[in-house]
């Protein structure tokens, strides 16, 4: 920013940067914003004058002009800018006062003195001396005093008698706080680089002070904006609870809220209604419009009756006009109507068609219609050989419902443009059906070689055989064209589609469609050689290898599929052709659709192991055996499979997922041979051995299964689990001394803890107490750490009515397994039906301090206080398992089944939120939208949650008790069959039911149909006692 004193006294203030401006442009600025011309003005820095040619160029900067200067304007015409004159002053009045002067004592004036403040009568204080003698003794020499005394003045001797004060002050010089006015001490200093890095290292110092003291402000202020924010909070955070709770309305709720009125009595004015009698004259006029008057007028008599007479206004009727066009509509609908049986003879969806079809043209619409057509006009006159102006011209007429102008336009098109294929497709179409022949002919006359105008043509006529008649002239003209080709051949029989290819691939050699085309319609011999010489026109073709390889596989050479499309590859590689390893797998699945079988397999066999490195061959080809089975190309995966296990024939896992594939999508036999297979490579394979005797065991072939084990068990001698294979095998097929024996045989090799607790549960089930008690006794001392033989024992104390010694067993089992939850369990469980709640309380409150965050437990002790009608205690104990186990889906879901039914909604969206992939959760909002009569979310919820655990029981019985009461036979029988597959184990009611003595030999059919009774038990008796 740059000042500027004017000639009148006056400072203007210019925005300029004295760094970037020159001269020149300073003057410029001024001639522009204050009228002054250039040639007139004299700048003045100081004494220094500015306004010379040789300055033009020259930054303000470099002449010693810095921000927030001041430069002296002077312009001869107007006389140029002549010092302030000061008045004349009295020299007594500079001088310093006599001691104790009085003003105005000399004429009787005496000083008085108030309470409020002291008078003059005080003897003034010393003031400095004024004198011009003084202020000379104190001047600085001439040339300082021409650098700091003031604003563009002069240093002559008139100045100095003046006061400092007078000498040109403009009140809107801007004052800084340092330098004083804004011309300040170094004004007319020139600002040089020493300068500026002096500004530049107080600015860092200023920069570095304000950092030093910007976290402690920043702090000081947020706790400030903190505080008047705590002690003035807005409205709607005082409401923001509230806003919280809005989505619990319902929408019934939403609509019974009562709307609000304008109860307020601002802008409102009393009104008071006015009755006043209608006059007669008004009634009058009424009654003579309503009536009907038969006689002529006498005025319009005396004029023939020709003309309307002067003054005489017909009065219009609307009630009468609205009645006359309903009056006109009804004898329509009438006349349309059949008078003999009354029904009607309107075709009603022709008439919505029509009232669809009519079109209600606005004035804008007529107005954007007319501009257009004078643009197009303009286009078409301006470049008539433009054919897209004509087509836009033509479809424009269309629009505005003008076919026949459309059609005058289109055709002067065709005149203009013959050479363009659109306009004449446009003319056809616009053309009716008997002139649309005529149209393309004249087309295909000026553009032969227009295919698209022969494919209208064919389409104009209606029988195949004027088709093909207009496609075989086409091809006259255009025998190259692969699309009249195919659109002829479609038209003929199969030996004429036959002579029509061979002359197609004489003249369309390079497309490998008509090819293949004639290919499949030749016999095997003539094939073969139309395969050759398609091989020969298009070498590098990988299409006619594959159809090769089909061609023989569909007449049983099987033996040489393989050996051509190895051949095709390596002759594809001998032309330069780069071999794509996933376009060659997308043939395979292609070949697999079409039902040839080993030409799938031989592409794999050539083509899997192309581009893929030796260290990432079994991690890529599993993932493309996943992915084709995915998509359902099941083939093509299991030849995916079987080349990997070739590669890699000692790798568990690849063996493992082609036994996978083969038990979901292959035989009983496929896979059997597949596992001896693979026990054959593999024998120490535990997993393998099992799989093929289950699947024995599961097809009813129990010796052969019995025979599989006795293998495996030669093969691996020790291992365990093979020994309990074998013993499930008899104990499940009702052979307890069978099991017996193997069992014996295992605990005399040293069993694990396992073949104890099988031989405890043999002789339970069997009903040898005695036996059982031993069994779990020896191995308690063998293995005291087992939790599940501790809990076999009190269980069996319980099944004896020993009470106290079941409870010194689960006490005993906890001093050994602290961390076992079953126990824990267990004792409250006993404790509660012997002792009552306080005691089962206490044990599950001891559990919770030895198990933290452990969600059994709460929601053991939930349970608890809601089986003895402690609702509030329970809700207490929910609110606080969830705040320890927040992510719990159990808990989640026990706490949406405890609230009521209006709340359920809300906890299940925040159960959701904290937990949306639990199967717990899922199960519970399915039930939900199961007693709200939503049927396909609760079957989808129901689906996700047996999805995600499929070997919890209970969310099965759930999802089959939902299919009986809302499901098809169908849906039902689905369901069953996915259950039985999964086979389930868990489920607080599952296990309840599936370890029963009576139920241990059960299937999952039976078990699961016996879960979804006691849960229909259940439900039952809690809506009796809500009741």
């Amino acid at each position: 920013m740059v000042f500027v004193k004017s000639p009148d006294n006056k400072t203007l203030i210019l925005n300029l940067n004295p760094s970037t401006t020159t001269r020149q442009a300073l003057s410029l600025h001024i001639q522009r914003n204050y009228l002054i011309p250039i040639a007139q003005q004299r700048l003045y820095l100081s004494h220094r004058l500015l306004s010379t040619p040789e300055n033009d160029a020259v930054l303000l900067s470099h002449l010693g002009v810095s921000p927030n200067s001041t430069l002296t304007l002077h312009v001869p015409f107007l006389g140029g800018m002549q010092a302030p004159v000061a008045p004349k002053k009295l020299e007594f009045l500079g001088t310093r006062p006599p001691p104790n002067y009085v003003a105005g004592l000399g004429r009787g004036a005496t000083g008085f003195t108030t309470r409020s403040d002291i008078g003059p009568a005080r003897s003034a204080p010393d003031l400095p001396d004024r004198s011009a003698a003084a202020i000379g003794v104190t001047a600085p020499p001439l040339g300082a005093a021409a650098v700091g005394r003031g604003r563009g003045k002069g240093t002559g001797d008139e100045d100095e008698d003046e006061d400092p004060e007078e000498k040109g002050y403009d009140e809107n010089q801007k004052f800084d706080e340092f330098e004083g006015n804004d011309a300040g001490l170094f004004a007319s200093a020139e600002y040089d680089e020493e300068d500026k890095e002096a500004d530049a290292v107080w600015d860092a110092i200023d920069e570095r002070m304000d950092s030093r003291r910007k976290d402690r402000r920043e702090a000081r202020l947020k706790e400030e904006i903190e505080k008047y924010r705590a002690s003035n909070p807005k409205i709607t955070e005082q409401f923001a609870d509230l806003k919280r709770k809005l989505y619990t309305l319902s929408t019934s709720d939403w609509d019974s809220i009562p709307d609000i009125g304008d109860y307020t009595s601002k802008n409102k004015k009393k009104r008071f209604e006015s009755f006043v009698p209608v006059p007669d004259t008004l009634l009058e006029k009424a009654r003579q419009e309503k009536e009907h008057v038969s006689a002529l007028d006498p005025k319009s008599r005396g004029v023939g009756g020709t003309e309307t007479p002067w003054g005489q206004t017909p009065v219009t009727d609307l009630t009468a006009v609205g009645e006359g066009r309903g009056t006109v509509l009804s004898l329509k609908l009438d006349r349309l109507s059949d008078s003999v049986s009354g029904l009607t003879v309107v075709d009603p969806k022709g008439y919505l068609t029509d009232l669809k079809s009519m079109k209600i043209t606005s004035d804008a619409e007529v107005s954007d219609i007319n501009k257009a057509r004078l643009l197009l006009k303009s286009v078409t006159q301006t470049n008539p050989k433009h054919p897209n102006g004509w087509i836009a011209a033509a479809r424009l007429e269309e629009v505005a419902g003008k076919i026949q102008a459309a059609q005058h336009l289109i055709k002067r098109g065709c005149d203009e443009c013959p050479r363009s294929e659109d306009v004449w497709l446009e003319s056809c179409r616009l053309a009716s059906h008997a002139d649309a022949k005529a149209v393309i002919a004249k087309g295909v006359k000026a553009i032969p070689k227009s295919v698209r105008l022969w494919m209208q043509a064919a389409k104009l006529e209606q029988d195949d055989t004027n088709k093909s008649r207009v496609l075989r002239k086409a091809l006259e003209n255009i025998p190259d064209s692969v699309r009249l080709w195919k659109a002829v051949v479609e038209l003929a029989n199969e030996e004429d589609a036959r002579l029509l290819l061979q002359r197609a691939a004489e003249c369309c050699p390079l497309h490998v469609e008509l090819w293949l085309a004639l290919a499949r319609l030749e016999t095997y011999e003539n094939a073969k050689k139309v395969l050759n010489k398609a091989r020969e026109k298009l070498p590098k073709e990988p299409a006619i290898w594959i159809t090769a390889a089909k061609l023989e596989e569909a007449n049983g050479n099987t033996a040489m599929v393989g050996k051509i499309i190895e051949r095709g590859i390596r002759a594809l590689q001998r032309e330069g052709l780069e071999i794509d390893r996933e376009m060659w797998m997308k043939e395979a699945e292609a070949a697999e659709r079409a039902g040839s079988v080993a030409t799938c397999k031989a592409i794999i066999e050539n083509t899997i192991k192309v581009g893929v490195e030796e260290e990432d061959r079994k991690r890529t080809w599993v993932a493309d055996a996943e992915e084709c089975k995915k998509r359902g190309s099941i083939e093509t995966a299991r030849a995916i499979y079987g080349h990997a296990l070739n590669v890699f024939l000692t790798k568990k896992s690849i063996w493992l997922k082609a036994a996978q594939l083969e038990k979901s999508h292959g035989t009983r036999e496929s896979l059997d041979a597949l596992l001896r297979r693979a026990v054959t490579y593999i024998p120490h394979a535990e997993v393998l051995w099992l799989m093929g005797a289950k699947e024995k065991w599961l097809a009813g072939d129990v010796p052969s299964a019995r025979a599989i084990l006795q293998e495996a068990y030669a093969a691996i001698p020790n291992s365990e689990e093979i020994w309990l294979a074998a013993f499930k095998l008899e104990f499940e097929n009702q052979e307890p001394e069978r099991a017996r024996m193997l069992l014996a045989k295992a605990r005399e090799r040293g069993g694990t803890e396992r073949v104890w607790m099988k031989s405890a549960i043999v002789e339970r089930e069997l009903g040898n107490t005695a036996e059982e008690r031993r069994l779990l006794d020896e191995g308690l001392k063998l293995f005291p750490s087992f939790f599940k033989l501790w809990l076999m024992l009190g269980q069996l104390e319980e099944r004896l009515s020993n009470l106290d010694k079941a409870k010194e067993t689960y006490e005993l089992g906890l001093k050994h397994c602290q961390n076992c939850i079953q126990l824990w369990l267990s004792l409250a469980h006993l404790e509660e039906k012997v002792n009552g709640l306080s005691k089962a309380r206490a044990i599950l409150t001891m559990a919770r301090k030895k198990n933290p965050q452990n969600p059994h437990l709460w929601l053991a002790a939930v349970w608890a206080e809601a089986r003895h009608g402690n609702k509030k205690e329970s809700d207490i104990l929910m609110a606080k398992a969830l705040q320890e186990c927040p992510t719990s889906g159990i808990l989640w879901a026990a706490s949406i089944e405890m609230v009521s039914r209006p709340q359920q909604k809300t906890k299940s969206r925040d159960a959701y939120k904290k937990c949306g992939d639990d199967p717990h959760v899922l199960a519970a909002v399915g039930r939900i939208f199961w007693h709200d009569r939503k049927v396909d979310k609760a079957r989808s919820w129901f689906n996700r949650a047996v999805t995600l655990s499929p070997d919890i029981g209970d969310f099965w019985a759930l999802y089959y008790k939902f299919e009986l009461q809302h499901g098809t036979e169908e849906t039902q029988r689905d369901v069953l069959n996915r259950c039985v597959t999964a086979e389930p184990k868990h489920g607080e009611k599952w296990q309840a039911i599936s370890k029963a003595v009576e139920n241990s030999h059960q299937p999952t059919e039976f078990i699961l149909k016996k879960v979804v009774v006691a849960i229909g038990k259940e439900e039952h008796a809690a809506e009796n006692s809500k009741n």
